[in-house]
């Protein structure tokens, strides 16, 4: 009987881990041409799986013409003579994952994409048809270190109106993507210093941090958001928080927790905090809560945000704000840096901020995502699915957790959903150290269609079911 080591999967999913196994083992000659395979049902007892890890390990398998099935018989090794067995290309092969063609899922709640109908594209082609006649000579001169005047003030004007944050057009910066800005922020600061980041969060920027070189600690967090005493315990100099909108979890800190944050950072010397407001445009009910920037007296927020949830995912243009007192020494260290948006990009968002355009845009996206989140949630709160499904964190954002009421492991559950066209994104995998949660789900519904709802919702009971 064919066997493998499960511990050996790493982070590769348990059928995707077996399918390459038993390619290795084909590739080096191990499992002959013609030579059967168990059967699924003798495999899955003989490695304590479930049927379906197999069965999708064998359609894997099929799918790349290692293996082939004869029906009431099963599934055989293939003659795979122009098998090439370079080591170059087995590497390649593990590092790249096979995944499905763009479109081919009933949902993908993995997936930040934007519909395509939400980007405004005959409006943004008339702005920048305006650009291209209006500002020729501006668009051949290069922009100052932080970003072009236009767009700062644009900016500056948008945050006071919109997030009550008083502040100047120099405390703006421009930056392709926030992990640009992330990068400029630890030079700035110094690798010596110690960063905090919320546990569960965005795992992303552990990977970031670690790039760098910098000490990065895990903040657990409570009902509130970061938990203060774990931040002080963890002796973290600057702390980065989601805190209109947490992700994964969409808490969204209380005002007494953020005069807490704020108390914190002014203790001591050097302290910092960046906020990330990544979606807080997006609040679909009740009325946004004041950033930390806004109610920050001590000089101590980092303010950050982007315009890929409300322009379109592939837009990288994204902005920092810096407490004034940092403005001078920020200058003098990384001020050689050039700009890393084009000035194209920089003059036509602008202007289309400035003619009220964007606002109007926010209000179409509100509209439009509160819809699509309703009939979601309906789906998932009525017929079967509601006997499996709680839902929580849906206030606000693109996102909300899914927690599943089954005894069906999280992984098998999983595999399931994937075999039937449905993507999940678990919170486990949000997690670091010993905070691991068991079928709890990350649902980003900015690309899925909401007219599967219902189909999307049944499929999962299906899962679900013993």
């Amino acid at each position: 009987m064919i066997t493998y080591n499960l511990e050996d999967a790493g982070s590769d999913s348990l059928y995707g881990f077996l399918s390459k196994s038993i390619k290795n083992d084909i590739s080096e000659g191990i499992l002959k041409a013609g030579e059967k395979l168990p059967s699924k049902r003798q495999f899955a007892r003989n490695l304590g799986l479930s049927v379906i890890t197999i069965e999708n390990a064998y359609a894997q398998l099929m799918a790349e013409g290692y293996i082939y099935s004869i029906p009431k018989r099963g599934f055989y090794v293939a003659d795979l003579k122009h098998l090439i067995q370079r080591r170059e290309l087995d590497l390649a092969e593990e590092t790249i994952p096979l995944t499905r063609e763009e479109g081919s899922w009933l949902a993908d709640f993995s997936s930040n994409q934007t519909e395509t109908g939400l980007f405004p594209f005959t409006i943004w082609s008339k702005v920048i048809r305006e650009v291209l006649n209006d500002s020729r000579a501006q668009l051949m001169t290069n922009s100052a270190w932080g970003g072009i005047r236009d767009l700062r003030e644009s900016i500056a004007d948008y945050l006071r109106k919109f997030r009550d944050m008083h502040i100047k057009p120099e405390q703006i910066v421009i930056g392709a993507g926030t992990e640009y800005l992330y990068g400029l922020l630890i030079q700035f600061f110094g690798k010596n210093k110690v960063y905090a980041l919320e546990n569960p969060g965005y795992r992303k920027l552990e990977k970031i941090y670690h790039s760098f070189g910098v000490s990065c600690r895990f903040i657990a967090m409570d009902a509130a958001g970061v938990c203060i005493s774990d931040l002080e315990k963890q002796c973290a100099d600057i702390v980065h928080i989601t805190p209109s909108h947490q992700y994964p979890t969409g808490i969204i800190m209380p005002i007494s927790r953020r005069y807490e944050m704020l108390g914190w950072a002014s203790k001591k010397e050097g302290r910092y905090i960046i906020e990330d407001d990544y979606d807080s445009e997006l609040r679909l009910s009740g009325r946004p809560v004041p950033t930390l920037q806004s109610i920050d007296l001590s000089g101590r927020v980092i303010y950050m945000n982007t315009f890929t949830k409300t322009l379109c995912s592939t837009v990288r243009i994204s902005y920092m704000v810096l407490p004034e007192k940092l403005l001078r020494i920020f200058y003098e260290k990384l001020s050689f840096y050039s700009c890393t948006v084009s000035n194209f990009e920089q003059y036509t968002l602008a202007k289309f901020i400035q003619e009220g355009k964007f606002e109007n845009h926010i209000n179409r996206l509100r509209n439009y995502y509160r819809k699509k989140r309703d009939r979601l949630l309906e789906a998932f709160r009525k017929g079967k699915a509601k006997h499996f499904i709680s839902i929580s964190g849906e206030e606000a954002g693109l996102h909300f957790l899914m927690k599943i009421k089954s005894s069906v492991p999280e992984d098998v559950l999983i595999e399931r959903a994937r075999s039937k066209g449905v993507k999940l994104a678990p919170l486990s995998a949000c997690c670091y150290g010993e905070e691991k949660t068991e079928n709890i789900f990350v649902m980003n519904y900015s690309s899925v269609d909401i007219t599967k709802a219902e189909e999307i919702a049944e499929t999962i009971c299906r899962c679900c079911a013993e």
